[in-house]
């Protein structure tokens, strides 16, 4: 804690003047055209999109901004319950790359790689609630090399906070629906444009389960401050997230024929849990991973960051931040394979996180004749503890263990790591222009290192490795063929560091096996994207095509050596490439009198390049399907938006999707869709009260979310898939004052 506060106060020591991120960061309307759905990155040299805070608050209140940017070209986001939060469940994918090889920044702040298991940062939805976003930025390529993220081998999502607004007012919203929905925010603004500004913002948000029982909760603060500084601006920004989620249910394909959508956790029926635990079913139930008692994801989040931005001469910009990111988690499972030492037949089983990473980044920008040069860079520390560890039922007949609480008083720990991490950033960008014609050239470059030392070790790997690419070129053009037309393209090689955790990465293996992978020469990933398109804009029509092709090497994989859910490590090793090609389509047609047409289409050909080989065995998958990686991706919206009415309707379609990597099984395709209608009045207050109505899965399909939530297979069935949420509905009332 002491080395993180030095950190922050030594880098404001060093900058009077600085800033936040890469990207300025200015309220959503001087950012995105409001009367435009989605801005498709005029003037840019990369596939790139930004959503506007108007995209968020037309769902349904608290909804993920991960589940706000599905509708863009090849992003596939998956989750089972209906706002997208639930972060066991939670999956986002582009261009066939999983979330943990995208790159993800608030405010420039890095958030990790928004993996559940929670090692070096935290989900969007902990970091900032939903109604205080302003902008997200989208990058389907490798993204920009500015980012501060070390694995953003597929895409970037760069999420931006509201700036406060001018003047002294309130917004609350409250919302009720499905399933005991109950869910409250409000946010107090200050201050005026060009003076001290800030806002205060608190929500809580509690439903319970869909199916089985529990509920899923969470409250969350927020708070954010600008104070100018003569031609210099210092901001500040703190969060606060407590969330507690009671688990769905993992099933597989044949356990949805024998049990249907609808089974989960046995949840609250304690004796049937026992009885499960000791072999004794009641049908169609018939073996201990059919349910299991209860599970949970308990999650707490501190999350601080302030900077300064400055002008130094004219065309010279300095910015610079500092943050801080304590977390504190546990994820439970109330597991049958292992026996309380009073006799209950089954214990609560945790791996539990403990997060203290702080940092700073910053950049320094000069337009010099044709040529905007920047530089920049990020410094990391991360201390993150992981542990195992098991807790005893005290009875046969009453739980005394209330799994959406953190656990205390173990009866065994079987591994318990000090996890370290370093990471130094840095990068050089050149973007030039000659009239209607703009190039950008540059190369970023970052250390990695990774130290692993335990304090219970276990059968897992204790040792130190690191990842290193100090050049990481980007270059890309961008050439206006008209006022309203341009065309683009680029390429970008970018390498993914391995990362600290004993459930993922180098270290979530036997010290055998670590040390063997050290001595064979464990490579990180790595990404080539090539990428060309054609974007067009005027008031009526707004829109993007593109290809693309992706060449990614040194694909790592944890070869499993038994079943994942009990504890066993995997070996990893690298396995090979894939190749993937693709096209992407999206457009808006702005009608006139608020009505407006939304779609976006994309074809994604992702396939593996090599077959796997292990110590016992040669998978034949060469040539396979990605798993995950849906072929089509089609979605379209049509809305209106008057002064009193609003509403919008749309349709989301995926095809089928592998879940095992020789594609002997499969989820077929699904079309989910959502709707909103509302009404404003005048009551006379700052702005017009609003009535809102949302229906998710508004056709009531039944369908599979989230596929590989336990990882996935070579071949076979797998209990890795999570049933969707059924149709939803909810009301709000939104008033300002």
């Amino acid at each position: 804690m002491l080395r993180f506060i030095t950190i922050l106060l030594a880098s404001t020591a060093i900058a009077a003047p600085a800033i936040a991120q890469d990207t300025v960061n200015v309220p959503a309307d001087e950012t995105v055209d409001t009367t435009e759905i989605v801005v498709f990155g005029q003037g840019e040299t990369r596939q790139v999109q930004e959503v506007g805070s108007k995209e968020l608050l037309i769902l349904a209140p608290g909804t993920s901004p991960l589940k706000a940017i599905e509708k863009l070209p090849s992003v596939n986001f998956q989750s089972a319950d209906p706002f997208g939060t639930y972060e066991w469940s939670s999956r986002v994918s582009i261009r066939g790359f999983n979330q943990n090889q995208l790159g993800y920044t608030l405010d420039g702040i890095p958030l990790g790689d928004s993996s559940y298991g929670n090692n070096n940062g935290l989900h969007i939805g902990r970091a900032i609630i939903s109604e205080n976003i302003g902008v997200t930025r989208v990058s389907q390529g490798a993204g920009s090399i500015g980012t501060q993220a070390t694995n953003n081998l597929g895409g970037t999502l760069e999420f931006f906070s509201m700036n406060p607004n001018s003047g002294t007012g309130a917004d609350a919203n409250l919302t009720y629906g499905s399933e005991n929905t109950m869910r409250g925010f409000a946010r107090l603004n200050w201050g005026e444009a060009g003076g001290i500004r800030g806002f205060v913002s608190g929500v809580y948000h509690a439903a319970d389960k869909w199916k089985g029982g529990g509920e899923q909760r969470n409250w969350q603060i927020n708070a954010k401050a600008l104070i100018p500084v003569g031609d210099a601006e210092f901001d500040a920004y703190f969060s606060y997230s407590d969330r507690a989620e009671q688990d769905y249910q993992d099933l597989s394909l044949e356990m949805i024929r024998r049990l249907g959508y609808d089974h989960d956790n046995f949840f609250p029926d304690y004796a049937t849990a026992i009885n499960a635990a000791r072999n004794i079913f009641v049908a169609p139930i018939n073996n201990r991973d059919d349910s299991y008692y209860d599970a949970s994801g308990l999650r707490k989040d501190t999350l601080a960051g302030y900077g300064l931005t400055a002008p130094l001469g004219e065309g010279a910009t300095f910015k610079i931040k500092a943050y801080y990111h304590d977390n504190t988690g546990q994820g439970t499972w109330g597991t049958p394979y292992v026996a309380s030492p009073n006799g209950v037949p089954m214990s609560v089983r945790t791996t539990e996180y403990d997060i203290q990473r702080g940092g700073v980044f910053g950049s320094l920008n000069a337009e010099i004749g044709d040529h905007e040069i920047t530089v920049g860079g990020w410094y990391e520390h991360n201390d993150f503890t992981q542990a195992r560890r098991f807790y005893a039922f005290d009875s046969l007949t009453t739980p005394n263990r209330d799994l959406t609480k953190f656990q205390r008083g173990p009866f065994f720990t079987q591994w318990l790591f000090d996890f370290n991490t370093d990471t130094l950033q840095y990068y050089v960008q050149d973007k030039m222009t000659f009239g209607d014609l703009t190039i950008n050239v540059g190369w970023k470059g970052f250390q990695v290192n990774n130290e692993a030392d335990p304090r219970v070790q276990g059968a897992l790997a204790a040792g130190k490795i690191k990842s290193k690419d100090w050049f990481q070129p980007h270059a890309g053009l961008a050439y206006k063929i008209s006022d309203k037309a341009e065309l683009f393209g680029g390429f970008t090689q970018v390498t993914r560091a391995f990362v600290s955790s004993a459930t993922s990465g180098p270290f979530s293996t036997t010290q055998a096996g670590f040390n063997a992978l050290l001595a064979r020469g464990l490579k990180p990933e790595e990404s080539d994207t090539y990428e060309l398109g054609a974007r067009y804009n005027d008031p009526v029509f707004n829109g993007v095509i593109g290809v693309y092709y992706v060449n990614f090497r040194n694909r790592l994989l944890g070869v499993p050596t038994g079943p994942g859910i009990v504890g066993n490590p995997a070996i990893l090793q690298n396995v090979g490439g894939v190749r993937s090609i693709g096209f992407e389509a999206a457009g808006d047609l702005r009608l006139g009198n608020g009505l407006t047409l939304f779609a976006s289409y994309s074809y994604t050909d992702a396939s593996y390049r090599d077959d796997v080989v292990t110590p016992t065995a040669i998978i034949p998958i060469k040539g396979k399907t990605v798993v995950d990686t849906p072929k089509h991706l089609l979605r379209g919206e049509i809305a209106y938006d008057s002064d009193t009415f609003f509403g919008r309707v749309g349709a989301n379609y995926m095809s089928k999707r592998f879940f095992t990597y020789t594609n002997d099984q499969s989820v077929p395709s699904r079309v989910l869709v959502d709707a909103t209608l509302g009404y404003r009045f005048d009551a006379g207050l700052r702005s017009p009260i609003e009535l809102q109505l949302n229906a998710t899965n508004l056709l009531d399909k039944k369908y599979v979310s989230t596929i590989g939530s336990n990882g996935f297979g070579n071949s076979g069935d797998n209990q890795t898939l999570l049933a969707g949420a059924p149709q939803q509905f909810f009301a709000t009332v939104k008033v300002g004052f």
